[in-house]
């Protein structure tokens, strides 16, 4: 996740989405923790300044759009976590196997039913840019298990670092309950101290019996993980773009009747299913018939007459 960005309030957040926060001294140049840290400076940057980080971070967050964000992170937890599962006895990986402390998806099956209600999963649908990020975690903890290290290191270190900021601020700008409901993602009720938790993390991947070739492919995979995340955010912006202003009250957004009627919001978290489409397309494209529009004309004319009588 991101780094020095202002924050919410104006203020700066001050290099709160590092992963890092503190120096170790008794790490070497060449352990996995800092070949990764140093490796994966530039795409940190690159996934700073992408305009849905920057929005979030300044509380300019669209409830729909945060929605389908943690739709995405359903779908990606629950590839990385299969894939964890399928390889925890393999000693590639086995010792950075936290399910207690780590796992995410029974938290966001909590915030999708808390969003979407009690059949949550009929309601929702992987996005192509998410699918290219599952697909690659599979393909990862199938046939090459190692490099499950880099995932694991980009996602797990991430929420237990900025995911912290971004909990506070979406819990603030989307109004959300004190008691957390909607942000369960971000609660790690298993580890005590995220700070201790990282550095014995830290610690187990420097302990795996790598070699300097496996680790440079781990880094190259962090590196491409952080592309994946990119990519997601990409989609997110682009889909935010196109949304309405949402409704007081936590009403229904309103389509503006511009922009891709398969990202209308009543919609957006089910591109691709059957279903009534935009309320306001489905009016003008109804309001463009022949029929209707004779109706129409003969009811202007209707009222056109009544009003002229009614000024005689």
């Amino acid at each position: 996740m991101p780094s020095a960005v202002e924050g919410p309030e104006g203020g700066e957040e001050g290099d709160v989405l590092r992963y890092e926060e503190t120096e170790d001294n008794n790490v070497s140049p060449t352990d996995l923790s800092e070949l990764l840290k140093e490796g994966t400076k530039e795409s940190h940057d690159r996934a700073e300044n992408t305009q849905f980080v920057k929005d979030f971070l300044k509380g300019r967050i669209k409830k729909e759009l945060f929605k389908l964000a943690t739709v995405a992170l359903h779908f990606t937890y629950s590839a990385l976590e299969e894939e964890m599962d399928r390889n925890k006895d393999n000693p590639v990986f086995a010792p950075l196997y936290f399910p207690m402390e780590l796992h995410r998806r029974e938290a966001l099956a909590k915030d999708l039913k808390y969003f979407y209600g009690e059949d949550w999963k009929e309601k929702i649908q992987c996005s192509e840019a998410t699918q290219q990020y599952v697909d690659r975690i599979h393909h990862v903890g199938q046939h090459e298990p190692e490099l499950l290290v880099a995932h694991a290191y980009t996602r797990y270190m991430g929420d237990l670092s900025g995911g912290q900021v971004l909990k506070k601020v979406a819990q603030r700008a989307l109004k959300l309950p004190s008691t957390e409901e909607g942000i369960q993602f971000y609660v790690f009720d298993n580890v005590s101290n995220a700070q201790q938790f990282k550095q014995l993390y830290r610690a187990r991947m420097n302990a795996l019996d790598l070699d300097k070739n496996t680790k440079e492919r781990i880094v190259e995979e962090a590196n491409r993980a952080f592309r994946f995340n990119m990519q997601v955010f990409e989609e997110l912006d682009k889909i935010g773009r196109s949304l309405a202003e949402e409704a007081q009250d936590g009403g229904a957004p309103v389509h503006d009747g511009k922009g891709d009627i398969r990202k209308c919001p009543y919609y957006a978290d089910k591109l691709g299913t059957a279903g009534p489409g935009c309320p306001f397309h489905a009016a003008v494209g109804m309001a463009r018939q022949p029929l209707v529009q004779l109706v129409l004309a003969a009811c202007v004319a209707v009222a056109a007459g009544a009003a002229a009588w009614y000024m005689l």
